[in-house]
């Protein structure tokens, strides 16, 4: 709620990248520190998918949270539609066409390679229990170094809830594009988690036990 509501609607309203960015990841870095000790701040389906894969959370639970984190998306846009009425939209993700004269294909490869990464940092940063107390942060400055590279191109989503509810309620280009904002993300948090547990965490595994 609070990622649509703050982010979406600095989107929305300012259309600023830079503003865009650091909204996003100051909402993240505020959510982490407040909600994080209680469900672990995921709030994002993402995240979830990359950990469920990654062996980290059990489906049934990851199937929970993918639920919650989109009623909390729709909750937030409803608020901001209250706030700003829908001249403004409210943030939704789409494909820049008119940015290097890019393609459908071109925003989904730069959706799965900043999902990966985000993901990535998210998985690797939690891993270890001593970096709990600037987890958040790390979190968070990933989250917005990914904004900075993908606004031009999509907008940048990385989260599928976050796309689904603004084009829901926005409708018209946003709305047929969402696929593109499902299916990247998704399969981006699939190849870290993979990644993850094939290969960072094989080598963590050897550190140990040397």
């Amino acid at each position: 709620m609070m990622l649509t509501l703050f982010a979406c609607g600095i989107a929305a309203i300012y259309g600023h990248p830079i503003m865009t960015g650091l909204a996003f990841g100051l909402v993240l870095i505020a959510a982490a520190y407040s909600i994080g000790n209680v469900s672990g701040c995921h709030i994002n389906p993402a995240v979830s998918i990359s950990l469920t894969v990654a062996g980290k959370m059990e489906v049934k639970e990851c199937v929970k949270y993918v639920i919650a984190q989109i009623i909390g998306a729709f909750a937030g846009t409803l608020l901001l539609w209250a706030c700003i009425g829908k001249n403004y939209g409210f943030g939704a993700n789409v494909v820049n066409s008119s940015f290097n004269d890019i393609t459908i294909w071109t925003g989904l490869l730069v959706e799965v390679i900043l999902t990966f990464i985000f993901t990535l940092v998210v998985l690797g940063v939690t891993d270890k229990k001593e970096n709990g107390h600037v987890t958040g942060i790390v979190i968070g400055l990933a989250l917005v170094l990914v904004h900075f590279f993908g606004i031009p191109f999509t907008g940048t989503s990385v989260n599928p809830a976050r796309s689904i509810a603004p084009a829901v309620i926005q409708g018209g280009e946003a709305l047929k594009q969402l696929w593109i904002f499902i299916v990247a993300p998704s399969v981006g948090a699939i190849i870290s988690g993979l990644f993850y547990s094939l290969v960072l965490k094989e080598d963590t595994t050897k550190k140990k036990s040397k």
